[in-house]
């Protein structure tokens, strides 16, 4: 099997941690907010068999540089170009979850659909906050964003809190081992508290509909949210994305605690659009 991990700079001085396993069909994995390739181990495993298999840890995630520069999604999807353009891949399903999925959108704002083939998008509202609660799906109540970047993002105790309360609350439906905990706190901490305040608020205040519709519109698509989004998540993709298939599963970090479950849908996502 080709398996091979590379640092791809994207600019003078920035370098992105990629890892390029296996070969047929590319898919491409882009973690979310602070986190790295390691949380789509599961997934690499399973599609290098058959996919050729590339994840990346964004700027200032990883093992990828840390900089002050660039942490913002508009910088992302531009970085997320020159990754793709840098392996040659073409005509590749691109999986986001998360804010991963923010670069997504904006890789679709930047450079239009014509050389992805597919994508999945894994538990991510295209627009993150509105007055409309209840009646859009966003990633909460504004009071609640607001208070989270406020008290916690500003220190690293902060952070390790937040993101401690988002795994135990958000991330998985069961109870976390203390070293399942533990791990991923670490994964998020790799990335410094003042990068992730910046990237907070960036991907908050982004507003990403028009793209979602027309990715949907132009490709197959599929979104995979979380179970306790289901109720108000589903209606509103049906009338934003009516093309795009909407599964259900699980919490935020699915594909983790349900990797079986998620493969599995993934690949008849990818087998139906051979």
């Amino acid at each position: 099997m080709k398996k091979n991990a590379a640092y791809i700079e994207v600019e003078p001085g920035i370098e992105l941690f990629v890892q390029d396993i296996g070969t047929g069909d590319p898919i491409v994995l882009i973690p979310g907010f602070t986190f790295t390739t390691e949380v789509f181990s599961e997934q690499v495993r399973h599609f290098s068999k058959t996919h050729r298999t590339i994840v990346m840890d964004p700027r200032s995630h990883g093992r990828s540089t840390i900089t002050v520069q660039g942490n913002d999604y508009v910088t992302h999807g531009t970085d997320l170009q020159k990754v793709l353009k840098a392996l040659k891949i073409k005509n590749a399903t691109l999986i986001g979850w998360s804010f991963g999925c923010l670069t997504v959108w904006e890789y679709i704002r930047q450079f239009g659909t014509d050389d992805i083939k597919s994508l999945v998008l894994i538990d991510m509202p295209p627009k993150s906050l509105s007055l409309q609660q209840g009646q859009d799906w966003v990633e909460g109540p504004l009071d609640d964003m607001a208070a989270a970047y406020t008290n916690y993002l500003h220190h690293p105790q902060g952070q390790r809190e937040f993101i401690s309360a988002y795994a135990t609350g958000v991330m998985v439906q069961r109870e976390l081992k203390e070293e399942e905990l533990a791990w991923i706190v670490e994964q998020s901490l790799k990335t410094p508290y003042y990068i992730a305040a910046n990237l907070f608020s960036a991907g908050l205040f982004s507003d990403y509909r028009e793209e979602a519709a027309k990715g949907s519109e132009s490709i197959p698509t599929m979104f995979i949210v979380a179970e306790h989004w289901a109720e108000t998540a589903v209606p509103y993709l049906s009338k934003l994305t009516p093309n795009a298939a909407v599964k259900t599963l699980g919490g935020h970090l699915m594909f983790w605690e349900h990797s079986d479950k998620f493969n599995e849908i993934v690949e008849g996502f990818l087998q139906g659009n051979k």
